[in-house]
């Protein structure tokens, strides 16, 4: 090899062991958290203060799922169970609403189409704490105030999976398929609900997954919306938990064990959807 090869070689391995630190150093910083929460839900409280996560002694998992489920009566099962409710029926029709949205941006021509479209995307921008007091005044005015709709109801709309939506109609259904089911004589609920909804599959997974993670870890909206514990979602009622953990040290075990059962939902979901999840975000790539 000559000299000059070696010089033209040598900042490109220097580049690639940049990259590659770059990523070592991104996915300690990444599970290193994920896996303190492991270990630390393996311990009692005693273990915890000591701070003795990496010995095999005092192995208290099972008993602090026991006391987690049993703690003030159980309500972290029914935080749990509200959590699905809000999160994964939120999420489907959040998800549907969405791409319907996105399809007929993309589909169908109508009065101020890019200005409403400029709208949706206005709201992109804007952060949702901005939004809770105004939904707060809203719910007060229908009565929702502390009920399962005050959380439910304004989570269907999601500005950023419309503008996926567009994105994903104008990527997986062509103009010509649509021309001829209308040809055919099929209606425009006929040709959305059996040619294009087909389509549009991975990009309903996909947007299904972003509204079912940001729903899940939804904490302002519940804690302005909600005061009856029973109501609460699992980020809200862990978080109180951990308020009460400085005076009451044996919620901390309790308030671990509850945050590595929350983020088993998340990754099960990802697990299983990211076939079509990792297909859906090709879309419009190639033509």
């Amino acid at each position: 090899m000559s000299a000059t090869d070696s010089s033209l070689l040598r900042p490109k391995l220097l580049g690639r062991a940049t990259v590659n630190v770059v990523v070592a150093v991104s996915v300690l910083y990444t599970l290193l958290p994920v896996l303190w929460l492991v270990l630390a839900s393996t311990k009692n409280r005693d273990a915890l203060f000591s701070s003795d996560l990496l010995s095999l002694s005092d192995f208290s998992l099972l008993q602090n799922l026991k006391d987690l489920f049993a703690m003030d009566g159980g309500l972290y099962g029914r935080w749990y169970v509200n959590s699905l409710l809000y999160a994964v029926i939120g999420a489907a029709v959040g998800a549907l609403v969405s791409v319907a949205c996105g399809y007929a941006f993309d589909k169908y021509r109508f009065l101020h189409k890019e200005k409403l479209f400029g709208l949706v995307l206005a709201a992109v921008m804007v952060p949702q704490t901005v939004l809770a007091l105004p939904l707060y005044l809203m719910a007060s005015e229908a009565g929702l105030v502390n009920t399962f709709w005050a959380v439910f109801i304004p989570v269907l709309f999601n500005p950023f999976g419309v503008y996926l939506g567009r994105i994903f109609a104008r990527g997986y259904v062509p103009d010509e398929v649509l021309e001829a089911a209308r040809v055919d004589g099929a209606g425009e609920l006929t040709t959305y609900a059996r040619v294009a909804f087909r389509m549009l599959g991975p990009g309903l997974i996909t947007v299904f997954l972003f509204q079912l993670t940001a729903i899940w870890n939804n904490f302002f909206l519940p804690m302005v919306m909600l005061s009856d514990q029973d109501l609460y979602p699992v980020s809200l009622g862990l978080y109180q938990w951990n308020s009460s953990a400085s005076v009451s040290p044996e919620y901390y075990p309790v308030v671990i064990m509850g945050s590595l059962l929350a983020v088993l939902p998340l990754i099960l979901a990802f697990v299983l959807l990211q076939r079509f999840w990792r297909s859906g975000l090709t879309a419009g790539a190639v033509k």
